[in-house]
């Protein structure tokens, strides 16, 4: 394990998305925020709104955005957010998304998910848990890159922030299998697979674009009821249950489980730094890759920083989405 010259902040499993952007004003600071209709994805971006920040909702469901946007205008008094269409399973969404944005960009939150109860593919033939929560978003970040590079000019760097998951422990990336097509599927393993995927992009990310100003960090939210649970089987219903009554975690409020989120994209310990996994506001200690999840609840596996891995995925991936 290795606990040694972790990056530490003030934060806790305890601290609020608003308590970290406290007399923090973000005006000037343009932020994406995809899933932003249900969850953490409505808290981050109306704490970064409140902040003074200038956010776009990148949704599935316009409709359910622009309710949304009204809402955080609302309660926080500041500029409606901004509502865009973005569907992250279907790649020509993607790429209308990148082509209309023409502004310098300062904050790419990757925050939305999708959880399936069984095996769902894509158009192309993808396992839709990998093709929503991983290329999807590597698709986005990628074409956003000029505009993250613009951003990083003008304010002294851009941030990427990649939502993670403790389940990433249940399974690094199966490169001879990656969307099911031969071994029996569990979706548990796909969606394990798929937020081992966020962590390995924010290494690779972090490599390849630091040189640009470009940091990209994973996050793990923690235990928030959400509705990503809304597929889940009595399978993945039960394990969850199992988790908490073992103490692995203990639920957040929505405004808790957003604020590991934020940490990444604003708090100075991460200004230029990326590769990171972070936990209740912290850089997660490293475990191997055989450790009981119920005995580091708080750690991040080696297969999910591992920098070979991630140079390996980032180019099948893009092979993918060359195809």
């Amino acid at each position: 394990m290795n606990a040694g010259h972790l990056i530490r902040t003030p934060f806790t499993s305890s601290t609020t998305a608003g308590s970290v952007l406290r007399d923090m004003d973000l005006s000037g600071v343009r932020a994406i925020v995809t899933g932003a209709t249900s969850g953490i994805g409505i808290e981050t971006a109306r704490a970064l709104t409140a902040a003074g920040a200038d956010v776009t909702l990148a949704v599935r469901n316009t409709s359910a955005g622009e309710a949304v946007a009204q809402q955080i205008a609302a309660s926080t008094g500041r500029i409606r957010p901004r509502v865009t269409r973005l569907d992250l399973a279907d790649p020509g969404t993607v790429t209308r998304f990148v082509e209309t944005w023409d502004d310098p960009l300062h904050l790419l939150i990757n925050n939305a998910g999708v959880v399936t109860g069984g095996l769902e593919r894509t158009r192309e033939g993808w396992e839709l848990q990998f093709a929503t929560n991983h290329l999807g978003h590597f698709a986005l970040a990628t074409g956003l890159h000029p505009a993250l590079a613009q951003g990083a000019a003008e304010r002294d760097g851009a941030r990427i922030v990649s939502v993670s998951s403790t389940a990433h422990m249940r399974s690094g990336i199966d490169f001879d299998d990656l969307h099911f097509e031969r071994r029996g599927y569990d979706p548990q393993i796909a969606y394990a697979q798929s937020k081992t995927a966020n962590s390995l992009f924010a290494v690779e990310a972090t490599r390849l674009w630091s040189s640009d100003g470009i940091v990209a960090n994973a996050v793990n939210p923690g235990g928030v009821a959400t509705g990503l649970q809304r597929n889940f089987t009595p399978e993945q219903k039960a394990s969850l249950d199992a988790a908490e009554a073992a103490g692995i975690f203990t639920y957040k409020t929505v405004e808790q489980g957003a604020a590991t989120s934020i940490v990444a994209a604003v708090a100075p310990e991460f200004a230029h730094t990326g590769g990171h996994y972070l936990d209740d506001g912290q850089e997660a200690y490293t475990v191997p890759d055989d450790a009981d999840l119920a005995q580091h609840p708080h750690g991040v596996k080696k297969w999910a920083l591992d920098p070979a891995i991630a140079e390996r995925l980032w180019k099948v991936s893009t092979d993918l989405l060359a195809v």
